[in-house]
């Protein structure tokens, strides 16, 4: 493989799938939404584009391939997890924040947890997918 991780084999191209779908997914929600209901719940329609720009640096990355981009999807898969985290407990605390749902909205339960599921499988993948040979060899 000569020292530059591919991140979208194997287990990778399940990532890289389920990643881009959810890039379309939440992108064609929030761009609808902003643009036809923005007055109704700004906060929730601002958080489900932030989940598509994440979800789209995830899927670039994994599809790049090489050190660099693994770094940065593995940065991105712990600001999803952390973004997951943290508006899943703020709309069980503060429903009334929300009054329509994210993307990450009760830990992603409108889509089958999915968007709790991948940023740990993506961080455990991304963790393992290492260049081979000795330290440092396969810089970018």
């Amino acid at each position: 493989m000569g020292g530059r991780p591919d991140l979208s084999r194997g287990p990778g191209r399940l990532l890289v799938t389920l990643y881009g779908v959810f890039t379309v997914a939440a992108a064609s929600r929030s761009v609808y939404q902003l643009s036809t209901r923005f007055d109704e719940a700004p906060l929730a329609y601002l958080l489900s584009a932030l989940a598509a720009l994440v979800y789209a640096f995830i899927t670039v990355s994994l599809v790049r391939g090489g050190e660099t981009a693994r770094r940065v999807a593995l940065v991105c898969c712990a600001a999803e997890l952390t973004g997951v985290l943290v508006v899943g407990t703020w709309t069980l605390v503060d429903s009334a924040a929300f009054p329509d749902a994210t993307v990450w909205s009760d830990y992603g339960l409108g889509y089958l947890l999915l968007p709790l599921i991948l940023p740990v499988t993506g961080l455990l993948w991304l963790r393992g997918a290492r260049p081979a040979g000795p330290a440092g060899a396969a810089r970018e």
